[in-house]
């Protein structure tokens, strides 16, 4: 049985994937004529928000190309309040039955703290691991997790909506749990992966967990 969940922001927990985008636009728009269109940027994905910009902006303007993205990034999320509808019912789930939970994600540390702020929830999670400007470092902080749990990979899940998610599951030794009810996610990516678990609603999360989780 499950012990501990961990989970992915964008795209899993709340709506928060086309905020990145029309700030990721309106960022690069600002010291740049390069228009990126929502396919590129996705591709991008994996560094933090600082190390897509270092990638895409002169050296002398990613820090203001940076600050440009956080602040579009907060005006934008005024229009996202909540997590999924669902959400809230598994983390109350979670809570009740006193499994602990945690988030890893690839954001930075300013916008997700934006995140958390807006959809506050951030009361459910002990510990919350941002990604890295140089890369994707989510199995790493996946099995930092589980340390800090005293938990042996086997008894926890990641819960994440992009292949690159199910990828760290699997090196970290967690079950990667497919959460494919946002409409960004990319189904068919997602099942060439043969993805042990594969949920197309938070319903169906909630029932998954009900039936795999117990209580402490």
């Amino acid at each position: 049985m499950i012990k501990g969940v961990i989970f992915d922001l964008d795209g899993t927990l709340a709506d928060t994937i086309p905020i990145c985008l029309i700030a990721c636009r309106e960022a690069i728009a600002s010291v740049s004529d390069r228009a990126l269109t929502d396919q590129e940027i996705k591709a991008l994905f994996g560094p933090t928000e600082e190390g897509v910009i270092r990638r895409l902006v002169p050296k002398e303007r990613w820090n203001e190309c940076l600050n440009t993205y956080l602040r579009a990034y907060e005006r934008a999320h005024a229009a996202c309040t909540s997590p999924f509808d669902g959400i809230d019912d598994a983390l109350q789930l979670l809570k009740r039955r006193r499994i602990p939970m945690a988030i890893v994600t690839g954001k930075g540390e300013p916008s997700a703290a934006i995140s958390l702020r807006f959809l506050g929830f951030g009361h459910y999670y002990d510990r919350i691991e941002t990604g890295s400007p140089d890369g994707d470092i989510k199995a790493s902080n996946i099995r930092k997790v589980l340390a800090a749990w005293n938990l042996p990979p086997e008894a926890a899940v990641y819960v994440g909506d992009a292949p690159a998610d199910i990828r760290a599951a699997r090196e970290a030794g967690v079950l990667p749990v497919v959460a494919a009810w946002a409409q960004s996610a990319n189904r068919e990516r997602l099942l060439a992966l043969s993805p042990e678990v594969f949920l197309e609603s938070t319903a169906d999360f909630v029932r998954w967990l009900e039936a795999n989780v117990n209580g402490r």
